[in-house]
């Protein structure tokens, strides 16, 4: 997720489901260029619904593109940091999106629909930058690869590179998160899902089924934000308001909770998942945020790569500096922006997101600190306007689920 501008202009876009957030009384606020639900009640309480039975979450303002041709395997392997032509058809992959430097554009989850069909989604506020990378990507592939004859002797081209096409469908879904220890239940008692290709009980994490929702197709994604068991539904954006209630009824004695961002943010952050714009920026290359272990480096080529081969470091105000976990005990937690610090007062890092956490009781944050002192030895300090707080390197995440 991310919190820059929208692909639309300055002018505040709203979900499918803005009435049915109005109804529950949701507080707004801008991300990504989307008036987003905050909060309904309370951060805290929708927070908790969701670590100990589920929250209902909408996610509509994220982007969805689709990949398809017999070269859309390729494609994907040369447009971004992993593998993706090795994925099997009905699982689900993280992955990121660089640019020639190193730096990520974006983090996305690709899912492989068919032998050559994939749907990319990404972050809301980096839409415009994807369709842009994914575009010129295109022609750069089509440039340096041999295209093959197919059965007729043609090339056949499609959108500019060989065998391949991209398509912005962002505004034709709507897209709707359950999460929590009794989402599975929920979602299979909702009404009007059915027709399921994998059956309940049998969907594996990072995974998906196609079902139908009152006939119509719908996507169940295993997937989610939160640290939690969950599904994302992808559905017709015509029919979002519709599933929203539905999900709803069948949570109504399962202790299902709307959940706003907020709510969002703390669950993510228990994780230890980056949001874009925080511990992810353009300026940072994957190693640096722990996720080198998502790119292939032994990939012929792919954008980025020499980049990362020739050991970037990013650049800007965190170059060179690597994302940490810290504890702090008390109420008093570190928000993004402010200092990591010695004892004397060096600045020796960067919060880049940070709260009291609501299921430990204690302050979290996410830093980018100096390498010399992302383990173990001189004691580091979080200043919160002024006052140092003492703090513990932690291993990421902080918050594990029960299996």
């Amino acid at each position: 997720m991310t919190e820059q501008s929208d692909s639309q202009g300055d002018s505040p876009r709203y979900t499918p489901l803005r009435e049915r957030h109005e109804a529950l009384g949701a507080s707004f606020t801008d991300f990504g260029g989307w008036q987003m639900p905050v909060r309904y009640t309370s951060d805290l309480a929708e927070h908790r619904a969701v670590r100990e039975a589920a929250g209902i979450f909408d996610i509509s303002h994220m982007a969805e593109f689709i990949v398809d041709g017999p070269r859309a395997g390729e494609y994907l392997d040369y447009a971004l940091a992993g593998r993706l032509s090795a994925m099997s058809v009905g699982k689900a992959k993280y992955s990121l999106l660089l640019a020639e430097d190193g730096g990520i554009i974006d983090d996305v989850i690709l899912y492989r629909m068919g032998e050559q069909r994939y749907l990319v989604i990404s972050n809301a506020g980096n839409r415009d930058a994807v369709r842009e990378a994914f575009s010129a990507r295109m022609a750069s592939f089509a440039s340096e690869t041999p295209a093959p004859a197919s059965d007729d002797g043609s090339f056949g081209f499609v959108s500019g590179a060989p065998g391949v096409s991209v398509e912005d469908v962002s505004d034709s879904f709507a897209l709707i998160a359950v999460q929590g220890p009794k989402a599975a239940e929920i979602v299979a008692a909702t009404d009007g899902i059915d027709e399921l290709s994998v059956p309940w009980g049998e969907q594996k994490y990072y995974a998906w089924a196609s079902a139908a929702y009152r006939g119509k197709p719908l996507l169940l994604a295993r997937t989610g934000y939160t640290g939690e068991d969950g599904f994302e539904l992808l559905v017709d954006a015509g029919d979002a308001a519709e599933l929203w209630d539905a999900v709803l009824a069948a949570g109504a004695d399962r202790g299902l909770v709307p959940a706003g961002l907020a709510a969002r943010d703390t669950l993510r952050l228990e994780a230890g998942m980056p949001l874009y714009g925080h511990e992810l920026t353009r300026e940072t290359v994957p190693a640096q945020a722990g996720l080198g272990r998502v790119v292939v480096a032994d990939k012929e080529r792919f954008v980025g790569k020499d980049a990362l081969a020739g050991g970037a470091a990013g650049t800007g105000a965190q170059a060179g500096r690597t994302l940490i976990g810290l504890t702090a005990e008390g109420r008093r937690a570190g928000r993004a922006g402010y200092p990591v610090v010695l004892e004397d007062g060096t600045v020796v890092g960067e919060i880049t997101s940070g709260a009291l956490s609501p299921t430990l009781g204690h302050p979290i944050a996410m830093a980018y600190v100096d390498p010399s002192y992302a383990e173990d030895g001189a004691d580091l300090f979080l200043d919160v306007r002024g006052t140092k707080i003492p703090a513990t390197r932690t291993a990421l995440p902080f918050y594990r689920r029960k299996k």
